[in-house]
Order: structure tokens, then C-alpha cells, then sequence
């Protein structure tokens, strides 16, 4: 596969730009958000949004959609949603004088699946997503169904200290790219906010890419080059999140998986490309590790007990594991 070039990343950035403008036109005040929004698109990664309700996580996924122009299906999540519900049921029809079950496909048959407040539905309905989320299929009574390409699920939950709802299992929770926290806004951007719109209204947007645009953009995601250096600094950094291998792990029962690794890879050539690089760098890989691995570590009991989070040991891991495991040459010192 060619490396991608300068010119074809200039080209891609114009499109980029409109589609952070775009973003930033539906929710305001959250530049750093709708920035890593954008990356994970580009990774080819599902994302979770974890934040209270009323902050603009589900506005982002429609305004996104609208801009891409994608197709979109949304999903409330609720206590009593079945997983037939979401990927789809057999129903018993009359074919050519016999009867038999034909598949009727669920809401998962799209490009862009809201899956609006996931934590409200039980463990059982969760995982359906499981499948449909990795390999971008759906097996119902043996039968195995291709999802649509592009396929991205967006995911919106709810703090979990809050009323009916349920942990995610750890085994969903590793097939999100990123778990993003959408924080509240500030005095500035609440007066924007009632300045410029009304209450039960959307925001009007014009789609600014197609689908054979975004097409190549993912393509050309995989094309920017991932120096031998940062995939060494990834590896490095996905084996400190595991107990004994760094002084940040001590508060870590379970580390992050190799998935993890990919992600950093992923997401990191993707954000090179945002900011019209041809090759990933270290600092690429700094800038999207905590959206990475906060979901990914699960915290021993004494850090817990302590007030500890998994932002706060993902930060102190990538202050201690060095960009390079070697010192630098003499040579270069001296220069």
C-alpha cells in the first residue's frame, strides 16, 4: 500500500474544515469534542459519549449524519428493548405458496446507528451489539447478515451514579474506539446557546461531503504512514497499562487489550491527517490515549477506595513512559 502524499492530504483537509465547521455550527463550545468526534469517524471507530443529559451528545450524532449524509436509524434504549429489537426478527411469511421465516431487518441495517442512551437497557440487549460492532455483521437463526458500509454505532450514555441504568460489560465497552466525556458549558457558550436557538428546535445544516467522499477519506486514513518509532511508543504504552510493567499501574487490576493498540494506531493516523500530516507522530498518539484507555482499564479496589479514576492513571502513565525506549545517540546530542 503507497504512503499518502502531501497533496492528497491537502485535498482531504478542505473537506475536513467544512465538516468541523459544520460540527462546530451544532454544538457549541466543544471544539476538543467535535475534533476527536471527527478522528474516530476516520479510524473507522464506534464512539461512546458519556455525559448528563441535555449537553448536546445526541444533537452531535444528527448534525453529524446530516453533514456526511449518511443514512441514520436512532435507538432509544430502554429497560424492556429486546436484542430483536435492534438487529432484527424472522417473520413467518407466505413464499411461493410455503410458509417460511424471512428476516426483517432491524435498525442495526444502517450507516450510522444513535444508540441513545445504551446504558438504560439491560446487559442482554447490550450485547447483541457485540457482533454487529466488530465484524459489521448480524447472525440471527444461523444466518449471517452484512451490515451497510460505512458503519459506525455513536452511543450516548448517562453517568452511571444515576437512576435505571447498567454498566456496560468490559467485553463492549473494548469494541468503542473512544469513550469521550461530554463536560458542561461554560457561562460564555450557554449565552450562545440561548442566543441562538429555541427550545425543540434543530439546528439547519447542508450536507458538505458524500458518501463516496468519505469513502476515500477512510481510505486515505490507512495510507499515512505510522513511523516504526511511534508503533514501538504504542506498544510501550499499551503494555505500562498492566499491572508490574510501570509505577502508573499499581491502581490497575486489568490492563487494556491489543485492540487497544490498534486503536492508538488507527486514531492517531487519523488525527495526523486532520491536521494535514502525512505520517503520525508521538504527539498524535498523547493527544488521543485517554479517549483510548479510560475504558479500557479497570481499577484495582484500593485505587478506587482512594478517589482514583482511570483519566487520572492514563495521565500518569503517558508522563512516565518515555516517547523513546532508547537514549538518544551522542551524536545527535552534540548536534
Amino acid at each position: 500500500m503507497e504512503n499518502a502524499t502531501e497533496t492528497e492530504v491537502a485535498e482531504a483537509a478542505k473537506h475536513l474544515r467544512s465538516l468541523t465547521a459544520g460540527l462546530n455550527q451544532v454544538l457549541f463550545g466543544q471544539e476538543e469534542l467535535i475534533d476527536l468526534v471527527l478522528t474516530g469517524v476516520l479510524a473507522r471507530g464506534h464512539i461512546l459519549l458519556e455525559g448528563l443529559p441535555g449537553l448536546g451528545k445526541t444533537e452531535l450524532v444528527k448534525g453529524l449524519s446530516k453533514l456526511l449524509k449518511l443514512d441514520t436509524k436512532r435507538v432509544q434504549f430502554t429497560p424492556d428493548l429486546l436484542p430483536g429489537d435492534i438487529t432484527g426478527n424472522p417473520v413467518l411469511q407466505e413464499v411461493d405458496g410455503r410458509r417460511e421465516f424471512v428476516f426483517q431487518p432491524g435498525p442495526l441495517f444502517t450507516n450510522i446507528v444513535l444508540a441513545d442512551e445504551i446504558n438504560r437497557a439491560s446487559p442482554k440487549t447490550q450485547s447483541a451489539l457485540l457482533e454487529a460492532m466488530q465484524e459489521r455483521r448480524v447472525t440471527v437463526l444461523g444466518k449471517t447478515h452484512e451490515l451497510p458500509k460505512p458503519f459506525f454505532v455513536l452511543a450516548t450514555q448517562n453517568p452511571i451514579e444515576l437512576e435505571g441504568t447498567y454498566p456496560l460489560p468490559e467485553a463492549q465497552l473494548d469494541r468503542f474506539l473512544f469513550k469521550l466525556e461530554v463536560t458542561r458549558n461554560n457561562v460564555a457558550t450557554l449565552e450562545r446557546i440561548v442566543s441562538h436557538r429555541e427550545l425543540g428546535t434543530e439546528p439547519v445544516v447542508e450536507p458538505v461531503m458524500s458518501a463516496e467522499t468519505l469513502g476515500g477519506l477512510l481510505e486515505l486514513v490507512r495510507r499515512i504512514y505510522l513511523p516504526p518509532v511511534v508503533a514501538n511508543y504504542i506498544a510501550r504504552l499499551v503494555d505500562g497499562t498492566h499491572p508490574g510493567q510501570s509505577e502508573a499501574a499499581k491502581g490497575i487490576r486489568y490492563g487494556a487489550s491489543p485492540r487497544a493498540a490498534l486503536a492508538l494506531a488507527s486514531a492517531a493516523k487519523a488525527r495526523a491527517l486532520i491536521n494535514e500530516r502525512t505520517n503520525a507522530s508521538f504527539e498524535d498518539v498523547k493527544l488521543i490515549a485517554p479517549a483510548v484507555l479510560r475504558h479500557r482499564i479497570v481499577l484495582d479496589y484500593n485505587a478506587r477506595v482512594d478517589g482514583k479514576t482511570t483519566n487520572d492513571l492514563v495521565r500518569a502513565l503517558i508522563e512516565e513512559v518515555p516517547v523513546q525506549d532508547t537514549a538518544t545517540p551522542k551524536t545527535l546530542k552534540s548536534a
